[in-house]
């Protein structure tokens, strides 16, 4: 007779990915349309296994199960992870070296990278900052609902190859290559770490008042993976984090068109705050 572990695993059935679907989208916000049926089935397949389990609906009732919210984490970090890399959509940087030069004098810039995956992203923003304000004070929070990811991005150490999209300038100023046993891979120098921190946040739920308000926040190639009453709902409760002409910046495959009535577009992917209001919201 075969074990459990022997024994081969059932496919995932319409069914059970619809409960998915659901699962990801109350948890997360997030919309998985049919096509993504085989990322499931290939990024889960391992947690099933790992139980012992040879069907998914096994798997779903663990993770609905509030005694297993540790392995509801390891569902949500699987799913939710998304392509990143440095320097990600140039014209963004370049807009905020222009706003950066209009900062004021003595006022710390803050900058929120909402879902910053493994940390290329607040790195990036952290070397413009770095470079156009000087010794000028800048922080950045970086924040994910991955805590897994997080833990990359809080390491700041990355494959060698990832260098290529980091120009020599700044690869020189704010970067190490590893030697000996850290041989092909890169780290960001600890200058840069230091007004930096790195938070789990679930952006469809109840945002920390801690964070304050921000200079500017990026979110970016994230919307698209959100149905119009989330963008709606994340927009707005966003934009209670901006300062008086702060800005929100999100992909170039994206829009907020028609979603938000709180947020103006001043150039396409990037928005500032119609009508702040009491800003009580939070």
């Amino acid at each position: 007779m075969l074990t459990p572990l022997t024994q081969p695993l059932i496919p995932l059935t319409d069914a059970e990915f619809a409960l998915f679907q659901k699962l990801i989208y109350e948890w997360a916000g997030i919309h998985m349309g049919h096509t993504k049926q085989a990322l499931v089935t290939g990024r889960l397949m391992k947690r099933v296994r790992h139980y012992g389990f040879n069907s998914f609906s096994e798997y779903l009732k663990l993770v609905r199960d509030e005694a297993h919210a540790d392995e509801k984490q390891v569902m949500i970090n699987l799913l939710t992870t998304n392509e990143t890399y440095f320097f990600r959509e140039p014209k963004h940087f370049a807009w905020l070296k222009r706003k950066l030069a209009s900062h004021p004098q003595g006022e710390t810039f803050r900058l929120w990278s909402a879902a910053c995956s493994s940390g290329q992203e607040v790195y990036s923003l952290a070397m413009v900052l770095a470079d156009t304000l000087g010794a000028r004070p800048w922080q950045i929070v970086g924040s994910d609902i991955s805590e897994k990811i997080l833990e990359i991005a809080m390491r700041a150490i990355y494959p060698i190859e990832q260098a290529a999209q980091i120009s020599p300038e700044y690869l020189k100023r704010f970067c190490l290559k590893g030697v000996r046993e850290a041989e092909g891979t890169f780290c960001i120098q600890g200058d840069l770490l230091k007004n930096i921190r790195f938070l789990q946040i679930n952006l469809i739920a109840a945002l920390p008042p801690s964070l304050g308000e921000f200079d500017a926040i990026f979110l970016r190639n994230v919307m698209i993976y959100f149905d119009r009453e989330t963008r709606q709902k994340v927009s707005e409760n966003l934009a209670r984090y901006l300062k008086p002409g702060g800005h929100l910046v999100i992909g170039h495959a994206e829009s907020l068109h028609g979603i938000s009535a709180r947020l103006k577009a001043v150039e396409p992917t990037i928005y500032t705050v119609s009508d702040k209001g009491d800003g009580t919201g939070r």
